[in-house]
This record gives C-alpha cells, structure tokens and sequence, in this order.
C-alpha cells in the first residue's frame, strides 16, 4: 500500500509542477493582453487629446501648425512610457514628428503604414517596433518599442495617421505586477492541495485495502458455508438414510427366517415406511445439494421436498400455498432460497418442535413466513452471528432487498420466530 500511495503521491505532484507551469504562462498572457490594451488605451487617449490642434496646413509641412501640435504632445502625451510621437499622410508622409524626430518630416516611407489606410476610427494597431528600418533607425539604441496607429482628421476633415511609440517595459512591468499579485495566490493554492493530497491519497487507499479484505473475507466465509452444509448433507444422509436403510436390511434378513407370514406383512409394512421415509430424506438432502428445476416441479413441489427431512430430526412441519405453481421464476427462485435459509436456521438454532412454512399472494406481492416455536430471537443475537462469520441471512436480505421486496425476522406470537419475505411479483 505505500508503494502505491507514494506512486500516486509523486504523479499528484507532477500534476501540480504542470499545472502550476500552465498557470504562469497563462498568467503571462493574460498580462501581456492586458499591456497592449493598456497602450491602445493610451493612444487612443493621445490621439483624442492632440486631435483638435490639428490644423489642415499641417500636411502642408507648415511649421506654425507643428507647433501647435508639439506644445499639446510634450505638455500631455510625450512622458515615460512615450518616446516618439509622429503624424502621417495615409500615403506614408511623415508630416509632423517630436523633437528627437524633427529629421524625419516632409520624408516619404510608404511601407512604414502599409495596410493602415483602411483602419476604421478609433481603432488601434498595435504592433512590435521595427527598430531596423529607416524611420526608426533613431530609436534603436533605446531597447524594445511599440508601435501603435490609429486614424485621425484635421480641423478640415483630412485623414491622417497618429503614430505612438512607447517602451516594451511597460508589458514587462504589466507582466511581473501580475505574476507578482496572482503568483502567490496560485503557489499557495498548491501547496495546499499538495498537503490535502497525501492524506487523501493514504484515506483512498486505506479503504480499498479494507473493501478488498471484505471482498476476501466473504469469499472465505462462502466457502466456509459450503463445506459446513456438504458435512451437513453428508451427515444427514449418514445418520438418516443410510443408517435407517442398513438397519431395515438387517432386521428383514433376521426376522425373515423366523417369522409367519403375518409376522411379515407386519414387518414389510413397517419397512415400507421406513423407506419411504428415508426416500423423502434423500429427496431433502438432493434438493439441499442441488435446487430443483422451479419451472418444471413449481414452487410447491420444491420447498415439498426441502422441508421433507425435517420429521426426521424431531419437528413437525406444515406446508400451505395457495398457488403450487409459482410466481414467475425470479420470484419463485428468491422464494425457495429464503425459505432453505429459515429452514436451515430453524434445525441449527431455534430448537423447534413446530414449523409452519406458508405462502401467499397478497396484492401484487408474494409472501412467504416460516415460523417456528422454538426459542425465539435474541437482542444482539443476529450481530454476533455476523461477527462470527454466519452471514446467509443477510446475504439473503440484501437479495430480497435487489428484488425490490422486504425481509423481516422478529419474535413470534407464543414464542419462537417468524421470518417473513415479502418479494414483488
């Protein structure tokens, strides 16, 4: 059990490592998503601020229309993570650019804003900096940049393009606040599913080691019952049969030499009962060894013959059904076994002179009680029995109770116990 425990301890763990990998990757994700949202919040913001100092001149390349636009970007947009604010022609015109980029206005770089003419208003590109390429050659000694456009018009209606560059740290600062806000929520979380899975683990596998000990006992116990019942039978058949039998061959052979003729119809009828008798003894004992066919005998029949070699231990046994025929196979199976199960108790335990066995319909339900006057049922007896390893009568119960049906076993009216089963038909 501690191989297995540790074997399903250590793959837990492995699961864990995995799912703790997947969740900073995907924590990653999340914050780099929410850093590029982060920086088209912010162009968009720019360019709603620098947007109505936009003048039509200014794609004239007018330097008094630059200014006003540069007073607006260095007192409002151009600050920590901005590094570079630019404006285009849809044609790929440089037409306005902040201090560290004066050199680039009035230059052509149609490739620079490829594909952006048809991005709709107030939608943002956003994108990694080329830092290779020749308008932004300039900024390639200051590290990683992002690169965002979105459409705007002059005071006129002239469509332009506003171009923010900002710094890459910001989605790596984004990404280390979250690792650093979720991270340890998510270590914790595993940490303590890791100390829950030992326990949990040992508490599994303790209860299958158990159920398999249950399983291993009751097979023990069936097997048990078994050989008790064959040296039941055998014995039945030893003491009864054989021996009744034996002793009736020789009492005929001594009294047939001496006797008259009445001496021996006197003795050959006393024979004839005894081995009728001992036949109906025999017919008990092979139904105990082997059930009969229900559906060719019926229900009558069969428990006939079971409760046949009761007479001759000392108990009288009385027989009532109201359809000999049965109740259908199933029902006349579960039947026949509840009673050979309180028949058996009866001659183990009860120390009965009597026994009514009776079957009945009522309603849709077959009823069988067998009652007995012996000594009745004791608190605590039937616990004991079970701690003791005698289980055939719950066995049966849990049968019956498959079946839909109900059994009960309590004291009878004037002593002894009454067994009833109640099974649907």
């Amino acid at each position: 059990m501690f191989r297995t425990v540790l074997l399903f301890a250590v793959l837990g763990l492995i699961v864990l490592l995995l799912v703790g990998v997947v969740g900073v990757v995907v924590l990653r994700r999340v914050a780099t998503e929410q850093a590029m949202a982060d920086a088209r919040d912010l162009t968009a913001h720019s360019a709603a601020i620098v947007q109505p100092r936009i003048e039509d001149s200014i794609a004239r390349i007018d330097p008094a229309a630059e200014v006003r636009v540069a007073g607006v970007v260095a007192d409002a947009v151009l600050h920590y993570p901005v590094v570079g604010v630019r404006l285009w022609t849809p044609d790929g015109d440089v037409v306005y650019a902040d201090t560290s980029g004066t050199e680039l206005i009035g230059k052509h770089y149609a490739a620079a804003v490829r594909g952006l003419d048809h991005l709709p208003p107030g939608q943002v590109d956003v994108r990694t900096a080329d830092l290779t390429t020749p308008q932004n050659a300039y900024l390639a000694d200051g590290g990683p940049l992002l690169d965002s456009f979105t459409p705007v018009t002059s005071r006129g209606g002239q469509p332009l393009l506003f171009e923010v560059l900002q710094r890459s740290s910001s989605v790596t600062q984004s990404e280390r606040d979250l690792l650093t806000t979720f991270a340890p929520v998510l270590l914790v979380a595993l940490l303590a599913f890791a100390v829950l899975l030992i326990p949990l683990t040992w508490g599994l596998a303790t209860r299958l080691q158990r159920a398999a000990a249950d399983r291993a006992r009751l097979l023990q116990e069936s097997i048990e019952l078994t050989d008790r019942e064959r040296r039941r039978i055998a014995a039945d058949l030893h003491d009864g049969p054989v021996q009744e039998l034996a002793g009736l061959a020789m009492h005929l052979s001594a009294k047939a030499a001496r006797e008259s003729d009445e001496d021996r119809a006197t003795s050959l009828k006393d024979a004839s009962e005894s081995v009728r008798s001992s036949v109906r003894t025999l017919r008990s004992a092979i139904v105990g060894i082997y059930p009969p066919n229900l559906d060719a005998e019926g229900l009558g029949q069969a428990l006939s013959d079971l409760t046949a070699r009761l007479p001759a231990h000392g108990v009288e046994v009385s027989l009532e059904m109201d359809e000999p025929l049965g109740y259908g196979p199933a029902v006349d199976r579960l039947l026949f076994r509840a009673c050979q199960e309180g028949l058996r108790n009866v001659g183990s335990h009860a120390s009965a002179k009597h026994v009514d066995v009776s079957v009945r319909r009522e309603g849709s339900t077959a009823v069988l009680v067998v009652q007995d006057d012996g000594t009745g049922v004791v608190d605590g007896e039937s616990a004991r029995a079970r701690q003791d390893g005698h289980v055939g009568l719950e066995l049966l119960r849990s049968l019956v109770r498959d079946a839909g049906g109900d059994l009960t076993l309590r004291p009878a009216d004037g002593g002894g116990t009454s067994l009833r089963v109640e099974v649907p038909t």
